[in-house]
């Protein structure tokens, strides 16, 4: 009988371990579906019963709108007219108290993705706050002070990392994370849950 319990249990605790991380994928995937679909879903289904007086919902026509809207933003920014037109955007938008916090600091992590590789050329461990305690870092920049090599080190804050601190260390004092660019930025946004 013991054997019999130990078994479920093993098996039990095996299976959840497996369903948990997919029903979490699962869900969060139909939450983005339902709200990417239901931006422009909603008034397409109203357009379409206004011309057709037929009462129909089609799934994933609203995410198609977007993902049309988001390559059309894209072709209009390629060209000099989109890009002045992007640029007087910018500047609106980071004149409205509130909405410039959230905006800079969107485009600003949006900028890290897109140029996590150009920016920051590696990533470390420092210490940081104090002695004992590691920060993962990137390297941007070494500069030589009284000829004393020194490395520029960006440790971003969490759970916001468009925040943090430009510090100086000795070469000595860094250590290599073993971790690409892209691994330690994906940690870093991700609050330290993934882990390479």
């Amino acid at each position: 009988m013991d054997k019999v319990i130990t078994h479920l249990r093993g098996r039990f605790v095996t299976g959840l371990f497996i369903v948990i991380p997919l029903g979490i994928t699962i869900f969060i995937l139909k939450f983005l579906f339902s709200f990417a679909d239901g931006i422009f879903g909603t008034y397409l289904d109203d357009l379409f019963i206004a011309l057709t007086h037929h009462n129909y919902y089609f799934p994933g026509l609203g995410m198609i709108t977007g993902a049309v809207v988001i390559y059309l933003t894209g072709v209009l920014a390629a060209n000099v007219m989109g890009t002045r037109l992007i640029r007087w955007w910018d500047g609106l938008l980071s004149r409205i108290p509130l909405v410039k916090s959230i905006y800079t600091s969107s485009k600003q992590l949006t900028q890290v993705f897109q140029e996590g590789k150009t920016s920051y050329r590696r990533a470390v461990f420092v210490e940081w706050p104090r002695k004992g305690v590691r920060a993962v870092g990137f390297v941007t920049a070494e500069v030589e002070r009284d000829g004393e090599r020194l490395v520029v080190v960006y440790v971003p804050t969490m759970p916001n990392p468009t925040s943090g601190f430009a510090l100086f260390f000795r070469e000595e004092e860094v250590t290599e994370s073993g971790m690409s660019v892209e691994d330690a930025v994906k940690f870093v946004v991700s609050g330290g849950v993934v882990v390479p």
